[in-house]
This record gives structure tokens, sequence and C-alpha cells, in this order.
């Protein structure tokens, strides 16, 4: 029995803002400049922050999730973000089986690009885990019926996304960093599964969003030709954009 795409919709709603409160901690753990360890206590010093989602044994502690310096995100706007998000695939991907993969990766992207957004860097921690889970989730979907997607191009669209990063990296470190040719593998098995096409429009989508942020930043605050910009935020809004029109589409 297929559930109605509007309980669908709602559930999946439901599903992103309760992950999302869970996500400040994270970021604020992650949120450190490469070669500095994870960090272990809230801003105040006062709680010890263990675990993925910074838990405590001591019970909750909202520090880690005000605003200001060195802060994440509070709670209420990533569950808010995510809501959105998780929302945006289950009304693009239906009742397919691939919603449940979208709907799974999707928090952990989201602390990707905070991350990245904060101090400029793609943990391997989530990248790595994440291109891996991108592929085991998306080959289980590919088994059951009813899915809107090919496991082969999904997998084919990882090396290949991230082939082509590589050599951008290669040919200009300081614009395509290494950590965004790991976070590629799983953008590319993501828009891989709807096809060549999805592939290339969420690739170019993201590409476009960091031009337009790059005009904006010439324009509003005077910045030149080498200041540097968080790439990872862009590529996963493009791989999401990509995602919704290959899943409306499929």
């Amino acid at each position: 029995m297929t559930l109605p795409h509007t309980l669908i919709t709602a559930l999946a709603a439901l599903w992103g803002a309760t992950a999302g409160t869970l996500l400040p901690r994270a970021v604020y753990r992650l949120s450190v400049p490469p070669g500095e360890p994870w960090r272990t206590h809230c801003p105040s010093g006062d709680h010890e922050l263990t675990g993925w989602l910074g838990g405590s044994g001591g019970g909750a502690c909202g520090c880690a999730g005000e605003d200001g310096a060195a802060r994440a995100p509070r709670a209420t706007t990533l569950a808010v973000l995510t809501a959105l998000i998780t929302t945006a695939l289950a009304a693009a991907t239906g009742p397919r089986p691939e919603l449940a993969v979208w709907l799974l990766l999707a928090p952990p992207a989201l602390v990707l690009a905070c991350v990245d957004r904060a101090v400029m860097r793609l943990p391997d921690v989530l990248t790595l885990p994440l291109a891996a889970a991108a592929l085991a989730l998306l080959g289980a979907a590919a088994a059951l019926p009813g899915h809107g997607g090919s496991w082969t191009t999904a997998a084919l669209g990882s090396l290949t996304l991230s082939g082509g990063y590589f050599v951008l990296f290669l040919i200009n470190p300081n614009g395509m960093a290494f950590g965004d040719v790991k976070l590629a593998l799983a953008l590319g098995a993501a828009l891989g599964w709807y096809g060549w096409g999805t592939l290339l429009l969420g690739t170019f989508a993201g590409f476009v969003c960091a031009a337009l942020y790059g005009g904006w930043l010439v324009v509003a605050r005077g910045a030149g030709r080498r200041t540097a910009i968080a790439f990872g935020p862009f590529l996963l809004a493009g791989a999401l954009a990509g995602v919704l029109l290959g899943a409306h589409a499929a």
C-alpha cells in the first residue's frame, strides 16, 4: 500500500525538522581549521561535547547552538532549513524508494555546507562516508520496485564527477580544493542516479551559484579575483537543484 503524496511530504518535513535540531553541535565540533582536532567543549567551556552529535553525559547544552563567533547556526534555523529541503525532496520524488536515500543524506550534507561556510573545509569524516552511503543506499533502492533511477549511472556519475573535479584541482588547487573532489563522489552518485543530463545540470547549477556569489562579493564588498570562497555549499545547492529536477522528471 502506497502512502498518499501529501502524507509522505508531511512526514518528510517532520523528519527534516527533527534531524535539523540535532545538527548544530556537529557543525560546531567540526568547524575547525585543517589539522586541528574536533572541538571538545562548548564556547563557554562548561560542557564537554562528545560523540557525533556533541552530546554530553550531563544533559543537553545549548551553548554550541548559539549564534556568534565560533558558534554553529541555531537549532531552529537548521531545523527549518532541513525541513524545507526534505519537504522539497519528498514533493519532487514522491513515494519512490530513493526518497528514503535523499532524506537520509540531506542532514549530513547540510552539516558539510555549514562547516565549509564557516572554515572552508570539508572534513573527510563526513565526505567519504557520505559517498559510501550514497552508493550503498542507492544500490538498495535500485533493488526495490518503483525506483526512478539507475545505480549504474549513479556509480559512473560518482567516478566521473570526482575525476573531473580532480583534474580541476590539479590545474588550479586554489580554485578547486581536494575536499570538493571527495564531496563530488557523493554528489555524482546522487545526480547520476537520474541520468547524465541531471548530472550535467546539477554540476552546472553549482558553478553558476558560485559565480553569482563571487560577482556579488566583487560588487558589494570589493572582493578581488583572489578572494577565496567556500565552494562546497554551492556544489551542494546545485546538486540539490539537479536532484529535484531529475526526480520531478523521472
